[in-house]
């Protein structure tokens, strides 16, 4: 069988600006992800462009239950919120805890669901510029920590957990 040689060319089309909906900023040898732009459609997609800015994606003494005596909301609007936030955490760890903390609650979502999650939104008006920063000079160590408490979930007395991961000094997970 003879192989053919030379098919492909590789061509250099300049700098990567973004990829899959994340903006990709290069200075120097660091490299530093984020979405703002998709932040700000999905702020104007859920009316939301001008809202007040929030200091946290959720309060403190926020506890989502399964209470049945509240108000049900329009289950495909909160789960289009609900995914379009899940899809910004690959850039903002940050939200996470709180965006699967409101996504258990898709199959029946209530009011009080509903205004958590759009918390979220309002917590990321006022940092849409947040992403995640790869500096060179940082040793990529990959560091992890774990958290657990016993039967924490108000909802069925389950156990809660969580993990993040830093990869050099970077929020990874």
């Amino acid at each position: 069988m003879a192989s053919r040689q030379g098919a492909f060319e590789i061509s250099m089309m300049g700098e990567l600006n973004f990829f899959l909906g994340l903006q990709v900023k290069q200075v120097e040898h660091d490299i530093f992800l984020c979405q703002a732009k998709y932040c700000r459609k999905l702020l104007k997609k859920f009316n939301m462009e001008n809202c007040k800015e929030a200091s946290t994606p959720i309060v403190t003494e926020c506890y989502l239950d399964a209470d049945e005596t509240r108000v049900d909301v329009d289950q495909t609007k909160f789960r289009q919120l609900i995914g379009s936030l899940l899809y910004l955490t690959a850039s903002r760890p940050d939200i996470m805890f709180s965006v699967c903390l409101c996504a258990k609650f898709q199959a029946k979502p209530k009011e009080s669901d509903y205004v958590a999650a759009k918390r979220i939104l309002k917590y990321m008006k006022g940092t849409i510029e947040v992403g995640i920063w790869y500096p060179s000079e940082v040793s990529l160590n990959l560091v992890g920590y774990f958290d657990s408490d016993f039967a924490g979930c108000k909802v069925d007395r389950k156990s809660t957990s969580g993990t993040c991961h830093l990869l050099g000094s970077s929020l990874i997970s």
